[in-house]
């Protein structure tokens, strides 16, 4: 049992080398006595200390640890001044150090250390630097391991027994041993003589206390049992693989260290595995479907561990950029695939990177796309050599169930994964049928209710503002509703031809851009003015609409945006400024982060933003002058505003509904009139409910909708349904 047995290197660096796997587990396997000093005293220190000591504690051996509080300034302070003693305010300090295990791994490893202290195995010390200057924190980082056989390794450097020493950031280490010559013979006599002056408390300005008992309390707190556990190291379960994602994978998709998965996001994993990583995350919008998809990958490339090649599909560039920041963190090197990448040549890039993977030169290989790139020939030839070892995973999924897109759901893809706050199409069966043939069942169902339940997403207040069509608007909205209404009936499979489509896009721009709605706002506005963090969403059609393109806002958009612009800006005084797909990436981030400042711009007035993935929680109100009939559009727009920001407690949502005509009037009208009227509110009433449904002022809402019922008869009528 000697270290001479072991090959030892003169340095470890952590981005060339397994710190723990390469020098820690060997030499400890071997090891009599472990001594180590480190900074900052903490439970997750100790927990990777615990990892790999099996061998030293079967051997009989013991550890010895000197660790320093972190003390703050005021307890500092509090020792100078003798406002409080020494030894309560360290052992304070310690305390708030050893914290709750986070999951059923670190409560294993926290009753292994318990057992340890209990056992006189594991020893510890605290360590205060104290000279003329006042008390400072001790902060040297050296270690010693003793064999049997008297041979003495000594290390020295930066790194801490810490989870991020360990495996995230770079750190080194240098390496010393008595039996490699006279000269490293005595580094390591110096180290050794340095670490037994403070083990005994006779280094000059430094103070060495033993392990406070209170402290010690506190950690057997979390002994479960008195037996001591050394079969950790050998188990796996999903916290250790969390862990190993971390530490042991130089390459390839592994967990950020700052990223904590929570108990929702753990489960929809677990049952993607158990379906043979197949399915759907069905979850709102602001729980975290980028995060959990990101987990899903590390989890398949540690069961896969060579040969996987990832295809990261968003509907939007933009979104492909806010995934890209993600998708490295997650120690992941994408190919950008689309017609604006940052990356010259992408297409090359993505071709070698599938070749590096088809030949065995690369374990892993990630390409991201915008639904139109992943969907072009192009990719789709340089891809499919590697479809078969391949994962797809599809942000915004419910767009897959369109024909084109559809077409890229290839069979010969093993590993499926749907992101989607609803899949379901809207009026689109055949679609949705497609979605879930491929990608199978949903995994998690994470509502917004939900999220607001488990504080996820913040509370919202709802106010319905009712406004009407002007005589010259409700002329043309009955003339279209009519002709809509004889093509639609005139057919006899109740199909939609493309004349009647062209018709319904032009009565939905009607109702988007009624003239009452601009009054309306500035009316509520006023109450506002000294106010910051408002967006006026102003989109005037569903992504359905044939004129729509990327980039480019629809006219009727356009100019009703220009007039919200100009009427909040001259009339109301207030500063606005214009959030569209036209203002490139750049300006827009320095158009966020002047709204999230709250001092050179009150009010975002935006198109379509909310519903293309653009983030900004700070927004605490928002006035939504127009919605489209599809549930997936409105239920997005409320999960972004609903978004968590600091002070944001919760927030406020003004919905503009239309009632085609003045409810004071509806009574004037002839039936045939109301009726025809009546198939909007009734669309606009099924909205109200679904928002009212989860405000904390549900009863604003439905006074507003048994008012609309009333005067539309709509509990009455059997009305002829008119397409959405």
């Amino acid at each position: 049992m000697s270290f001479k047995d072991i090959e030892i290197k003169q340095e470890y660096r952590s981005f060339n080398d397994n710190m723990v796997e390469d020098f820690y587990y060997p030499l400890l396997s071997k090891a009599k006595l472990y001594e180590r000093a480190v900074g900052f005293f903490s439970s997750t220190a100790l927990i990777e200390i615990s990892k790999g000591i099996s061998g030293l504690v079967e051997n009989g051996g013991k550890i010895r640890l000197i660790a320093s509080p972190k003390l703050s300034g005021e307890d500092v302070e509090a020792i100078e001044k003798g406002l409080q003693q020494r030894k309560s305010v360290i052992t304070n300090s310690i305390n708030k150090a050893i914290l709750e295990p986070e999951n059923e791994y670190e409560e294993r490893r926290l009753d292994l250390l318990a057992n340890l202290v209990a056992a006189n195995v594991l020893e510890i010390k605290i360590a205060v630097v104290e000279n003329e200057a006042g008390i400072g924190m001790y902060h040297e980082k050296m270690g010693l391991l003793y064999d049997y056989e008297e041979n003495i390794v000594a290390f020295s450097g930066s790194m801490n027994e810490s989870t991020t020493a360990f495996s995230y950031n770079m750190e080194n280490i240098d390496v010393y041993k008595s039996w490699e010559g006279e000269s490293e013979r005595q580094r390591v006599m110096n180290k050794k003589v340095n670490f037994d002056a403070m083990w005994n408390d006779y280094e000059p300005h430094i103070r060495i206390m033993d392990f406070p008992e209170a402290s010690r309390e506190k950690l057997f707190e979390y002994r479960k049992s008195s037996e001591i556990d050394l079969s950790l190291d050998r188990k796996e379960d999903w916290n250790q693989s969390e862990n190993n994602g971390r530490k042991e994978l130089k390459e390839g998709p592994a967990f950020p260290e700052w990223f904590s998965i929570r108990d929702y996001q753990k489960s929809a994993i677990q049952q993607w595995e158990i379906n043979n990583y197949i399915g759907i995350f069905d979850m709102a919008t602001g729980t975290g479907k980028t995060l959990t998809g990101l987990s899903a990958v590390v989890r398949l490339y540690q069961h896969v561990r060579k040969g996987l090649a990832i295809f990261i599909v968003c509907p939007y560039q933009h979104l492909v950029s806010q995934w890209v920041e993600d998708i490295e963190s997650f120690n992941i090197k994408p190919v950008i695939c689309h017609s604006a990448s940052p990356q010259k040549h992408w297409a090359s890039r993505l071709k070698d990177a599938c070749m590096a993977l088809e030949f065995g030169a690369s374990d892993y290989m990630c390409g991201i796309f915008t639904n139109a790139t992943y969907s072009s020939k192009k990719v789709q030839n340089i891809i499919e050599d590697v479809k078969d070892k391949a994962l797809l995973l599809v942000d915004e999924a419910h767009n897959f169930g369109a024909e084109k897109l559809s077409k890229c759901l290839d069979e010969k893809i093993p590993y499926r994964l749907a992101l989607s706050a609803t899949l379901e199409r809207h009026g689109d069966s055949a679609g949705t049928e497609k979605l879930f043939n491929y990608f199978k069942n949903k995994c998690i169902e994470y509502s917004l209710k939900d999220a607001i339940e488990n504080d996820m997403l913040v509370r919202y207040y709802y106010h319905p503002v009712v406004v009407s069509f002007e005589s010259e608007e409700l002329n043309d909205y009955l003339e279209l509703t009519k002709k809509i209404g004889k093509l639609i009936l005139g057919n006899k499979k109740k199909e939609i031809s493309d004349q009647a489509k062209m018709l319904l896009i032009k009565r939905a721009r009607l109702v988007a851009a009624a003239r009452q709605k601009v009054d309306a706002l500035v009316d509520e506005m006023k109450d506002y003015m000294e106010e910051n963090h408002i967006l006026v969403y102003c989109g005037a059609t569903t992504m359905k609409d044939i004129d729509y393109k990327e980039g480019k806002p629809l006219e009727e958009e356009k100019r009703q945006i220009d007039i919200v612009m100009k009427r909040l800006g001259l009339e109301l005084n207030m500063k606005v400024a214009k959030f569209t797909s036209e203002e490139d990436a750049q300006k827009r981030e320095i158009l966020k982060r002047e709204f999230d400042e709250g001092e050179s711009i009150q009010v975002l007035i935006a198109i379509r933003c909310l519903d293309e993935g653009v983030n900004i929680p700070s927004i605490r109100k928002a006035f939504i002058l127009a919605s489209s009939t599809n549930p997936k559009e409105y239920i997005q727009r409320r999960g972004r505003v609903l978004r968590k920001c600091p002070g944001k407690k919760y927030a406020d949502i003004y919905d503009f509904i239309m009632s085609p005509i003045p409810l004071d009037r509806v009574d004037s009208y002839n039936e045939s009139i109301v009726k025809m009227s009546a198939s909007l509110v009734k669309r606009e009433i099924e909205r109200m409910k679904d928002f009212a449904a989860l405000a904390e002022n549900s009863s604003e809402a439905d006074e507003i909708i048994y008012e609309l019922m009333d005067k539309y008869q709509i509990n009455y009528l059997d009305e002829e349904e008119f397409y959405e």
